[in-house]
């Protein structure tokens, strides 16, 4: 059974100040989403399901998945704020989305098979879908069997300021923990430093393994992820900008001893336009990827 492809599309970037889904970036007006589900499809994906916010549906069919018709099969699914469990109500002043875990519950009903999580905006690059696609293929004989794809910290920085990044922890290739740094960002000599919740400056080696949301889950995943969600509304069901982010999920699981983590490593390199001065070296880079075949001219 080939595993499925889950892109989260429902957000928008504020940093960036645009709709990054929808953005043209490659040279015949290719979108970041295009490249990741044709590395995908190469690696052995069988499907895509999207998960978008209804408001921009038509836009979505139109500019993203008509393209994709008779080359992989396609479903949409919508996340709102008022997609809650039976006996909750959304609060009428919440306007934030409930997070990215929230959005991968959005596929309860539309993914049967194992499935990889990634951000629509976020490159991936081919290896990494290999060495995640390897690992989805192979047969498993109990729940909770999990992997993500722990990207080298060095591999996914930005010129044009900081970033936010999941740092993880790992035993024996598993992970342990993932603490989200939000700032880190190189120094006047180069190294990679962020600040701890101690206010003291702390350095990365640039082969850390850190999350950028490419996770490896089975359908199994979904009835965990209710239970934890119910868990977070009795907490955080008033508290406005409250969010229930997969790794909040993982970590529950891990703690349990429900689940375990194979982090995967990859000499794949991210990038993505976390700033708009990013986007004129983004555009540069696909242009090049184009010239020395590693895409061909025609994507879809």
């Amino acid at each position: 059974m080939k595993p499925t492809l889950f892109v989260l599309a429902a957000g928008m970037g504020s940093r960036y100040g645009g709709l990054k889904q929808l953005d043209p970036l490659g040279p015949n007006g290719e979108t970041i989403m295009d490249y990741s589900i044709y590395d995908a499809l190469q690696a052995g994906f069988g499907k895509v399901v999207f998960v978008i916010r209804k408001d921009f549906e038509q836009d979505f069919r139109e500019k993203i998945l008509s393209k994709y018709e008779g080359h992989v099969p396609v479903e949409v699914v919508f996340q709102s704020t008022d997609k809650l469990p039976e006996g909750y109500t959304c609060p009428e002043d919440r306007t934030k989305p409930w997070g990215t875990n929230h959005a991968v519950l959005m596929g309860k009903d539309a993914i049967k098979e194992p499935f990889a999580v990634i951000n629509a905006d976020d490159f991936y690059g081919r290896n990494a879908f290999e060495v995640i696609a390897k690992e989805l293929s192979r047969e498993r004989n109990h729940k909770g069997d999990y992997c993500m794809v722990g990207f080298r910290v060095g591999n996914t920085m930005t010129e044009n300021g900081s970033v936010a990044r999941g740092v993880c922890s790992t035993t024996d290739g598993k992970l342990t923990s993932v603490v989200e740094r939000t700032a880190i960002s190189y120094d006047k000599d180069g190294r990679i430093v962020f600040t701890d919740e101690n206010g003291v400056e702390q350095t990365l080696a640039p082969n850390t393994p850190v999350s950028m949301n490419l996770w490896g889950f089975t359908p199994d995943y979904f009835e965990y992820s209710e239970r934890e969600f119910r868990k977070f509304l009795d907490r955080d069901l008033n508290t406005p900008k409250a969010e229930f982010f997969i790794p909040l999920c993982i970590d529950a699981l891990i703690n349990s001893g429900e689940a375990t983590v194979k982090v995967l490593d990859t000499d794949s390199k991210w990038f993505g336009v976390t700033y708009a001065a990013d986007r004129p070296g983004v555009v540069a880079k696909f242009a090049e990827l184009h010239e020395n075949g590693t895409y061909p001219a025609k994507l879809f």
